[in-house]
C-alpha cells in the first residue's frame, strides 16, 4: 500500500510530527526507486497527490460552507474533489493545510527527480513503424524489447478516446499477446507482424510499432509506461490530434 495518501493528512492532527516523518519516509522510498530507474507507479502517484494537495489548498474556503458539505473523496476522472475530510475545529485545520504547505515543496522536488529519469529514459527511446502505416491506426501491435530477459514482447494495444470538460483525452489500453526469445527474432520485425497477421485474421493490415532504447531499465515500472506514453502521442501525430505535443 502507498504510505502516501490523502489519509495520511486527514489524520494529521493526531501526531503532525509523525506524519511529517511518514511523509518523509514515503518520499525517500520514491527516491530509493527513481535511483533505481524505477519510475512508476512513485511518478504517477506522487503527481496526483501534489494536485490533490494543491486543490485543496486553493478552495479549502469553498468546502467549508454549508452548501459544499465535507469532501468525500477526489475523482481524478472528472478533476473534481469528493474527499471526506473528518470532522475538524478551525485550530486543527489549520494545522493540516499548514503540513500540506510543509509537505508541497518536498513532494515537488521528488516529483522533479522522477520526472528527470522519465525524460532520460524517453530521450534514448526510439519507435518505429513496421510497415506501411495503415489509415485506421486506432488498434495494432506493440512490440517492446525486454533485454534483462533477453525477449520481446508483443502487445495488441487499443486506443480510446474519452471526452470530459470539453477537452479530449486519449487512453491506451494493451493486452499481452505473446513473448518472443531474442535469439528467434529476425532482423526485421515485419517478419513478426506476417506472423500476428497470421494468427489474428481480425486484423488484416495493423499498425505495428516496435520500440528500441540503447539502456537496460526496469520493463515494468519504467520501460512499458514510457513507450506507451510515446506511442500515444504517436498515434495523436498520425490522427492529425491536437495532444500530439510533448507533454
Amino acid at each position: 500500500m502507498d504510505p502516501l495518501s490523502l489519509n495520511l493528512f486527514t489524520r494529521a492532527v493526531e501526531d503532525v510530527e509523525r506524519t511529517q516523518y511518514q511523509v518523509l519516509a514515503g518520499l525517500q522510498k520514491a527516491q530509493s526507486a527513481f535511483g533505481e530507474q524505477r519510475v512508476y507507479p512513485h511518478l504517477g502517484r506522487l503527481v496526483k497527490l501534489y494536485g490533490a494537495l494543491t486543490t485543496i489548498l486553493d478552495r479549502t474556503e469553498n468546502f467549508r460552507t454549508p452548501d459544499t458539505g465535507r469532501i468525500a473523496g477526489v475523482d481524478w476522472e472528472e478533476k473534481a474533489l469528493t474527499y471526506e475530510w473528518p470532522d475538524l475545529d478551525g485550530c486543527e485545520m489549520a494545522e493540516v493545510e499548514d503540513l500540506i504547505r510543509w509537505a508541497l515543496p518536498h513532494i515537488r522536488d521528488v516529483i522533479e527527480e522522477g520526472q528527470t529519469v522519465y525524460e532520460q529514459v524517453e530521450d534514448s527511446l526510439e519507435l518505429e513503424t513496421v510497415g506501411i502505416v495503415p489509415s485506421y491506426v486506432q488498434e495494432g501491435y506493440l512490440m517492446v524489447p525486454h533485454r534483462d530477459d533477453e525477449e520481446l514482447n508483443v502487445l495488441r494495444y487499443t486506443l480510446s478516446l474519452i471526452e470530459g470538460e470539453g477537452e479530449t483525452h486519449r487512453a491506451l489500453k494493451t493486452v499481452h499477446c505473446k513473448t518472443v526469445p531474442e535469439v528467434d527474432i529476425d532482423a526485421n520485425p515485419s517478419t513478426i507482424k506476417l506472423q500476428l497477421i497470421e494468427e489474428r485474421r481480425d486484423l488484416p493490415n495493423p499498425a505495428t510499432y516496435f520500440s528500441k532504447i540503447a539502456r537496460t531499465v526496469p520493463y515494468q515500472e519504467t520501460l512499458l509506461p514510457v513507450v506507451k506514453r510515446r506511442l500515444v502521442r504517436q498515434l495523436a501525430v498520425e490522427t492529425g490530434g491536437a495532444d500530439a505535443r510533448r507533454q
